[in-house]
């Protein structure tokens, strides 16, 4: 049982970000085409079913899709990927709180995912890890880029 763990624990960190990379960034994408493909369609559940407050649906159904868009595209190639989990974190909250609260079991798993980039980075194999094994002594952040490579 010790050997199990041992391997298990052997297990380096980006192995692990990159499929939580990938599926957190399939579930935004994937809502991002589904409101495209009919955007009467997604307007009209802004207005009648997700009912965000203080914005109107127009304007938030776009803000929506345009986060939608980008942070897949950003947390796949792990480009500013703190960043972007940060943002889909806070749209996750908005959802569970004032559109599908009783959806938590999702969410949670969405938040999950998204607290585990937040905290711990890309991992190697990403845009990030090389932007600041490149450029990170130059703009004094040795820290973060030795947090990733862990």
């Amino acid at each position: 049982m010790n050997r199990v763990r041992c391997s298990l624990d052997a297990v380096p960190y980006t192995a692990l970000a990159i499929p939580l990379r990938v599926a957190v960034a399939t579930v935004f994408w994937n809502s991002a085409m589904t409101k495209l493909a009919n955007w009467d369609t997604a307007v009209a559940l802004f207005v009648d079913e997700y009912k965000v407050p203080l914005i109107p649906p127009g304007i938030a159904a776009y803000i929506a899709v345009s986060i939608e868009l980008t942070t897949p595209v950003l947390l796949v190639l792990g480009l500013l990927t703190r960043p972007a989990a940060a943002v889909l974190l806070g749209m996750t909250a908005v959802i569970e709180v004032f559109v599908y609260p009783l959806a938590w079991p999702t969410h949670i798993q969405w938040a999950a995912m998204l607290l585990v980039l937040l905290c711990r980075g890309p991992g190697k194999l990403s845009v990030d890890y090389w932007l600041w094994h490149r450029f990170g002594g130059k703009l004094g952040a040795n820290t973060i880029a030795s947090s990733q490579a862990k």
